[in-house]
């Protein structure tokens, strides 16, 4: 991390991999004049996947010390910084307790807050493309690729926010290391787990195309690893066999997106929807906006549409 010079004017910072490459740099201006934030600016904090605790602590240390610093959003480095950096929070919410991880820090009162919005934001984008019923419907699993912060959220909502009659009668959760299973396992059980729910270990994509194989038609397959995105590839090999009626979701919206392609050469033949991560986005950093600048965000209707038509208009012009 390079030294942070204080901030000016009101910042909200972005600690990620490639901050400045995200669509986010272009629609945060322009969200700030339509929300009537004035002078405020977003600032890019990038750290290599996994970085040392100390640097961590170093960025949390000036965003608590420095007055116009007013929070960050967190991606990629959820856990690690949680685990970094706990002790230096003066309130921890309950889903960051929950599940180990920051994706949002604020200030109220002179207190640093810790937050995890992903429970939130997930939820509303994958609502947004399963509609009510989808599951009681379909019968149809749910295959997370990756067992970080995202997939935690993600399945905490299929676990207890999606009504009971409409969940997925099986979750898979498959990760590289056996460490981030044993993590995600440990708080499923902490959380309550409601579904059954299998963990497997899968160092390379050829097994993760197995787990593909094997799911019921119309399950979800999700890549949550942040392949694509913060580093090329895919968690899945091109002879992947997607699940009929199948719907793919990937987290990212920026990237080499190989998972998309992968699935997009399947469309036709599969029967697919695929959603990438462009409403993930946009609930992700509203959440955390509302939140840093205390300020109410509608999740829905004419005042999030315009934000999210904003967001459009700027990236896509």
């Amino acid at each position: 991390m390079a030294d942070l010079a204080p901030a000016t004017k009101p910042t909200l910072y972005f600690i990620g991999v490639t901050t400045g490459k995200s669509s986010i740099m272009k629609v945060f201006p322009a969200w700030a004049d339509y929300l009537g934030l004035k002078d405020a600016v977003i600032t890019g904090i990038d750290f290599p996947v996994h970085a040392e605790p100390q640097a961590y602590r170093a960025a949390v240390a000036f965003i608590r010390d420095d007055p116009m610093s007013l929070g960050a959003l967190v991606t990629t480095h959820k856990i690690d910084l949680f685990h970094a950096c706990r002790d230096m929070f003066d309130a921890i919410d309950p889903h960051a307790k929950l599940m180990d991880e920051t994706s949002c820090i604020s200030k109220r009162d002179g207190k640093l807050i810790c937050h995890a919005k992903d429970p939130i934001s997930s939820g509303l984008a994958m609502d947004a493309f399963l509609p009510e019923g989808y599951f009681t419907r379909s019968g149809a699993e749910l295959f997370s690729i990756g067992a970080g912060g995202s997939t935690i959220a993600l399945t905490w909502h299929m676990m207890h926010k999606r009504p009971p009659g409409d969940r997925p009668t099986r979750i898979v959760v498959s990760n590289r290391s056996q460490h981030r299973i044993d993590e995600i396992r440990r708080i499923h059980k902490d959380m309550g787990t409601t579904l059954p729910v299998d963990y497997v270990l899968a160092p390379n994509p050829a097994e993760n195309d197995a787990i593909v194989a094997g799911l019921k038609p119309g399950s979800v397959v999700i890549n949550a690893t942040g392949l694509g995105k913060d580093a090329p590839g895919s968690p899945l090999t091109d002879a992947v066999t997607f699940p009929q009626n199948g719907v793919v979701w990937d987290l990212n919206y920026r990237g080499d997106l190989i998972f998309l392609d992968q699935a997009r050469a399947q469309k036709q033949a599969r029967t697919l929807q695929i959603e990438d991560g462009w409403v993930y986005f946009i609930h992700g950093w509203t959440q955390v906006i509302a939140e840093v600048f205390h300020i109410d965000i509608p999740t829905s209707g004419p005042v999030f549409d315009e934000i999210s038509a904003i967001a459009l208009r700027v990236t896509k012009g």
